[in-house]
């Protein structure tokens, strides 16, 4: 558009930086190394981090590395979303053609939201999972892109960052783990308030470990005469000027450059300390229409094109030449694209911009919307809705500045821009008292969406059009949905009362019903108390309507709720009372919602837990099949939960890691993820797969996966630091976990409750394991939890067995016993491990009265071998040693006591190998391992290690069934059967299913199923 044009006050050598270039520089050979990398700049403004950005990138280029830049918008004060990555996306575009196209293949629809070159985007619902899978493709983009070169993503100015840009570029650390990209950001230091969204974003990132933040010093008196020399082009600047522009600058290399440009212009004299005039200076020596031309591009915004502002200014002639002259002045520079303008540093804009007169600025806002109405291909249809937003919004013109903050907000909504959305919709709120009734009747688009919200509340056959006007409430419905799905639940809280204030609960009982449900979510996000009251407001309202999907929601809802703090029976017919609504009304998210909270009442209350996993396993498939992330990842999380607490914890585990796996690629990590990893970490421990657990949490901390459920996690870090008797490091985790105080949740209160106590008998504080058990007996204990419960009361039992003859825990030890039994007493195992605790507790018990003998331990042994979970069972081989010394029987404790060991040793039990230890020393045991004779040969099976529920489904697949039939006949999905079959086929090293059967057959690996010749 314009040629180049000579740069007369940047510095024409670049001084200092050279340890941020070389930390820079081996970032990037990281990268290369395929570990990607992320590097911080920030600085305050005209501190150089433009300027070293622009030399590391230029000594970066070469045929190996490939560059892209985008910078973050200002529009008046508010970011735009995704315009960085936007930016950069085209120039790489542009500069790759067909090599860019091909790395996108497939994924063109997605992309599309980021870069409208890409044509239309796909028909994806606009929600928070779409967003998340936007995020996905876009890190799978940059993924291919670095595949055969090493990617450089640079996004200048983050502190104008939207909260959408901020949450992509944060989800690119953290998913991109083996690709060749370097990532690199500046911001600017002194704009970050207190309150401003960057500083807890940029505390964040900085605790990974691939993040490097650095921090850009102002020039001493050396770097200032080196610039100096290089502006004012002499070897040796006068060493007074040198002083005097170092002290009024302070070191600041813009400002440097301004007063510099002074000195050779001659104009020096009239300056004052200001810092805006010292940013001004140079704009007031350019002719009138030049200045004219500048304050309309302020308020352009940090960007304007070159096309919307001839609009703006109609003499196109006129323009260019006011547009050269700015650019000749470096005080406007070129957009690298060509198609546009930026002031050279964000302060001239501000300066230009805080030097118009209120009413001047009203007019040029005006001007520059009007043009962009008549003509709105003048800008990216990307940025469009909400720039146009802002500058009828900044014309103080309400009655264009609503309808078209409402467009932006359902703009920024199926961009899966939530915090952007939820900006615009505040917006609105704040003008809908200053236009008029003829502007809210005819001039604002219809209701957006907002989840299961009824816009409208009459019959069908009184419908009109009046029914189809956007109302307040339903902006502040859609308002509530943003807030909580940015994570701003306090905002949620009060847009709900706020709308509550406003709907008459008599006419429309279903929209009030829906704010309080939203209310209760949040609230119990938050753990506060009084989420349960407002589901029983809801009730109360929905409880005789006819049926809605609002009256299905808040049904689940209730139930769901109960199930977490009380099941009981009556919460089942709550939750079929859901399921049917919601599929008379064919609400399918919300119908499969209720059939997983139905399946766990039933886990918790019925004698058939089979059922329940059957069911669950359903309703996860159904919800595969509606595409509703959110319920399939509960789903999932719920069944893998429910698996360990029956003893299954290689199901738990398959399902755990499947679930993560989904989880980030939905974009759902930070939602879901903090439960799932527990999951998983748990059933690692089950497994005495204690290495791998503690991988797991190492690698959830890395990526920063985190949530409402962190406690969870810090009860997985005590356990892991209690097994390698680490009891203050367990201590403070349990601290951490209590601090969390999800009151009345037994899957959480229980096990907390557990590690209390064995911290405490690890301690030697025998009366305090006893306060913390009867405190969690206190609570409601009547149903549901066994696999946590049984656990803790043999922990309690144990505990007081260890004491019995200690004086000082003689008082209230037979209370605490009866207690103890009377709790198993209303307990009913219902799985092979629940029965193993069981023995061990009546074992327990009879310690604790002197009275056990091996028989009983021998029968827990028996009932826990089969689960093939270490824990448990070597407990009871520990006792049963015991047993076995204290009978005189010394060879088979012996022979016990070494299995316990091992057992111990391999699960990393600090604690229990200790016991053992203890124990042998005190009967003079030798459990040293005598090199044994040749054992048998194992079976050829064995020699693949093969799990046994791996044997299994080898055994069915050997037989020809799917994985749907897999799935069916062991009570698993047909996604963690798949994920078993793969396991196999690596084991086994065979390329199909059929080689597996094949080998299997071959092999007489199941003899049993061998069919006689001839029947």
């Amino acid at each position: 558009m314009l040629a180049a044009m000579q740069q007369i006050s940047v510095s024409p050598v670049f001084v200092g930086r050279d340890p941020e270039l070389t930390a820079l520089t081996a970032a990037l050979r990281r990268a290369g190394s395929g570990q990607p990398q992320a590097v911080l700049i920030g600085g305050e403004a005209g501190v150089g981090k433009t300027r070293l950005l622009e030399e590391f990138l230029r000594q970066a280029c070469d045929d190996d590395v490939l560059t892209t830049v985008g910078g973050c918008l200002e529009i008046g004060a508010e970011g735009l979303p995704y315009a960085p990555l936007a930016t950069a996306l085209r120039r790489l575009h542009r500069g790759m053609g067909a090599d860019f196209e091909g790395a996108a293949s497939g994924m063109e629809g997605h992309l599309a939201r980021l870069l409208p070159d890409f044509g239309e985007a796909d028909g994806e619902p606009n929600n928070e999972y779409g967003r998340a899978r936007l995020f996905e493709h876009t890190a799978r983009l940059f993924e291919r892109l670095g595949t055969d070169r090493t990617l450089v993503l640079a996004v200048e100015d983050l502190h104008w960052s939207d909260r959408s840009t901020r949450e992509l570029f944060s989800y690119l650390v953290r998913t991109l783990h083996r690709a060749r990209v370097l990532l690199v950001a500046t911001y600017r230091s002194d704009d970050l308030h207190r309150r401003h969204p960057l500083r807890p974003f940029l505390a964040e990132l900085e605790r990974l470990r691939t993040v490097q933040r650095m921090e850009l010093e102002r020039f001493g008196p050396g770097e200032v005469a080196a610039q100096l020399a290089g502006i004012l082009g002499t070897a040796a600047p006068d060493r007074q000027l040198v002083d005097r522009i170092h002290r009024r600058s302070e070191g600041n290399p813009f400002f440097v450059e301004e007063l510099a440009t002074s000195v050779r212009e001659g104009c020096s004299a009239g300056l004052t300390d200001s810092l805006r005039d010292i940013l001004l200076v140079r704009v007031e020596a350019l002719d009138e229409q030049t200045q004219r031309v500048l304050r309309i591009a302020a308020e352009g915004g940090s960007y304007v094109e070159h096309a919307l502002l001839a609009a703006v200014l109609d003499d196109e002639e006129e323009l260019i030449d006011s547009l050269r002259e700015a650019v000749g002045a470096n005080i406007l520079r070129p957009d690298t694209d060509g198609d546009g303008y930026r002031f050279r540093h964000a302060l001239v804009r501000e300066a230009v911009s805080d030097d118009l007169l209120p009413g001047e600025r009203h007019r040029i806002n005006r001007r520059f919307a009007e043009a962009l109405e008549a003509e709105p291909h003048l800008v990216g249809s990307d940025t469009r809705p909400a720039r146009l937003a802002n500058y009828w919004y900044h014309a103080h013109d309400p009655a264009r500045a609503l309808p078209t903050a409402l467009d932006a907000a359902r703009a920024a909504r199926r961009r899966n821009a939530f915090a952007e959305q939820l900006r615009m919709l505040e917006r609105a709120l704040e003008l809908w008292d200053e236009v008029s009734e003829e502007v809210l009747g005819g001039t604002l688009r219809p209701y957006d969406w907002a989840e299961t919200y009824p816009p409208c509340s009459c019959d069908a056959d009184a419908h009109d059009e009046s029914c189809d006007r956007l109302n307040l409430i339903d902006v502040l419905a859609e308002a509530v949905v943003a807030a909580r799905r940015t994570g701003d639940r306090e905002r949620g809280l009060s847009l709900a009362r706020r709308a509550l204030k406003l709907v008459d609960e008599v006419e429309h009982p279903a929209r009030a019903a829906w704010f309080r449900i939203n209310r209760a979510r949040m609230l119990g996000h938050l753990r506060r108390s009084g989420d349960e009251e407002e589901i029983a407001y809801a009730h109360r309202l929905v409880e005789h309507l006819p049926a809605s999907a609002v009256q299905a929601e808040v049904f689940a809802l209730g139930a769901g709720s109960g199930m977490l703090s009380n099941p009981r029976p009556e919460l089942v017919e709550l939750a079929e009372r859901a399921v049917r609504i919601a599929r008379q009304v064919g609400a399918h998210a919300v119908e499969q919602h209720a059939v997983m909270t139905l399946s766990g009442l039933r886990n918790d209350l019925d004698s058939d837990p089979d059922a329940a996993v059957a069911q669950l396993t359903a309703a996860v498939e159904a919800t595969r099949r509606i595409g509703a992330p959110d319920v399939l990842l509960r789903g999932i999380n719920n069944l893998s939960s429910m698996q360990r607490g029956l003893g299954r914890a290689e199901e738990a585990v398959a399902l755990a890691r499947e679930g993560l796996e989904s989880a980030r690629g939905n974009g759902l990590q930070r939602n879901i993820g903090a439960i799932l990893t527990g999951n998983l970490v748990e059933a690692l421990m089950d497994l005495g797969r204690i290495d791998e657990a503690e991988r797991v949490l190492a690698e959830c901390d890395l990526l920063g996966s985190t949530g409402t459920h962190a406690e969870f996690l810090d009860r997985m870090r005590g356990e892991l630091a209690l097994l390698r008797g680490d009891l203050s490091g367990a201590a403070a985790m349990l601290a951490q976990a209590r601090a969390a105080n999800r009151v009345g949740q037994l899957q959480h209160s229980v096990p907390i409750a557990r590690l209390a106590l064995r911290i405490a008998v690890g301690a030697g504080r025998p009366l305090d394991a006893r306060a913390e058990l009867l405190a969690a007996l206190d609570e409601d204990l009547r149903c549901g939890y066994l696999a946590d419960l049984y656990p803790l009361l043999v922990d309690g039992a144990a505990a007081e067995a260890d004491t019995r003859g200690l004086p000082e825990a003689g008082p209230g030890r037979a209370a605490v016993l009866a207690r103890i039994t009377a709790v198993a007493a209303g307990l009913t195992p219902t799985a092979p491990l629940h029965r193993g605790w069981a023995r061990l507790l009546a074992g327990e018990l009879a310690r604790a009265e002197g009275a056990d003998a091996p028989a009983h331990w021998a029968a827990a042994i028996e009932a826990l071998r089969p689960t093939g979970l270490p824990y448990p069972l070597a407990l009871a081989l520990l006792r049963a040693g015991e047993a076995e010394v204290l009978a005189g029987r010394r060879e088979a404790a012996v022979e016990l006591l070494r299995e316990a060991r091992e057992l111990s040793i391999a699960r990393s039990d600090a604690g229990l190998g200790a016991e053992v230890c203890a124990l042998a020393e005190r009967a003079g045991l030798a459990l040293t391992v005598r090199r044994p004779a040749p054992a048998p040969a194992a079976p050829i099976g064995d020699s693949f290690s093969l799990t046994p529920r791996e044997r299994d489904v080898l055994r069915l697949l050997a037989r020809g069934c799917t994985n749907r039939q897999i799935a069916e006949e062991l009570y698993i999905s047909p996604k963690t059967a798949s994920v078993h079959v793969s396991n196999i086929l690596g084991k086994l090293a065979v390329a199909g299913r059929g080689e597996a059967a094949a080998l299997a057959h071959r092999l007489r690996l199941f003899p049993e199923d061998l069919v006689p010749a001839g029947r």
